[in-house]
């Protein structure tokens, strides 16, 4: 595979800045706040959409991001991509016909999901009879892969404000990214899985957020069967994980979760813990 020529104007901007502020009681405190800045994406010099991103992975972001819009299809047909924080810019050139692009910016969608938050008409039709790979998980598994996820969540800690999605397999956490907009951060890693030519129906995504119908489509394009969330469920989101065959896995935290669909591919061996 032919890597895309990536360029950068300037380092990736700071995460997290420092500010005074005021408890309940007057006391002044120093607390760190999440930085939110837009990135403005360009293909072949057509203005395509603004992200607001702490801008942490952005060319992963970008990629992934015009990937699971459909877009772009080949990445070897991509020639460069240049990041430009002076501007907030991204502009990514390719070698691919992108003419089709006109007709679906024309026709959007605002969504639920918070910061940019738009999907395009043609995504559903694609999606048309799709069903990711059907696999069984073990209760012990969840269990693991929360615990292994305790230790990331960098800038939320900190600062809070942002929202954290990962890539996980086998108990292991693959890839972690955190951003102001949890579909932010779930384009971020499917260009990262498009890029490596890694596939999705071995893994588990974990999000710190509500699982929307955007979030399910996403997890869906990238083929990854099941979605675990510290959030809640939207019945869009639902129907959809239903539809695609997704085990959908919510209001997860240390021992406790709740199985939203596919819990008929769940084996409960934990000693103590029955589908009772």
């Amino acid at each position: 595979m032919t890597q895309p020529s990536i360029i950068k104007t300037s380092e990736n901007p700071m995460q997290t800045i420092a500010v005074e502020v005021f408890d309940e009681y007057g006391e002044k405190l120093e607390k760190q706040i999440a930085c939110e800045r837009p990135l403005t994406v360009m293909l072949n010099w057509r203005e395509v959409v603004t992200l607001m991103t702490l801008g942490s992975r952005p060319e992963s972001l970008v990629l992934g991001y015009l990937k699971n819009q459909g877009f772009i299809s080949d990445p070897n047909a991509i020639e460069s991509l240049i990041i430009d924080w002076e501007t907030n810019t991204a502009a990514v050139i390719t070698t691919e016909n992108v003419d089709h692009i006109e007709g679906a910016l024309k026709k959007k969608t605002v969504t639920s999901g918070c910061g940019q938050g738009t999907m395009y008409g043609n995504v559903m039709k694609q999606l048309d009879g799709y069903q990711v790979p059907q696999v069984p998980l073990k209760q012990s598994q969840i269990y693991a892969t929360l615990e292994a996820l305790t230790h990331f969540n960098d800038t939320y800690k900190k600062a809070g404000a942002v929202h954290g999605c990962a890539v996980c397999k086998s108990n292991q956490v693959l890839s972690f990214v955190e951003d102001v907009g949890r579909h932010n951060a779930v384009d971020t890693l499917a260009g990262e899985l498009w890029l490596n030519h890694q596939t999705g129906e071995d893994k588990i995504f974990y999000t710190t957020g509500r699982l929307t119908s955007e979030m399910v489509i996403k997890v869906a394009q990238m083929g990854i069967p099941v979605l675990l969330s510290r959030s809640g469920v939207t019945q869009m989101g639902l129907d959809l994980a239903t539809q695609f065959g997704i085990t959908t896995i919510a209001r997860a935290k240390g021992l406790r979760f709740q199985v939203f669909s596919g819990a008929d591919k769940i084996s409960f061996d934990v000693k103590g813990h029955t589908k009772d």
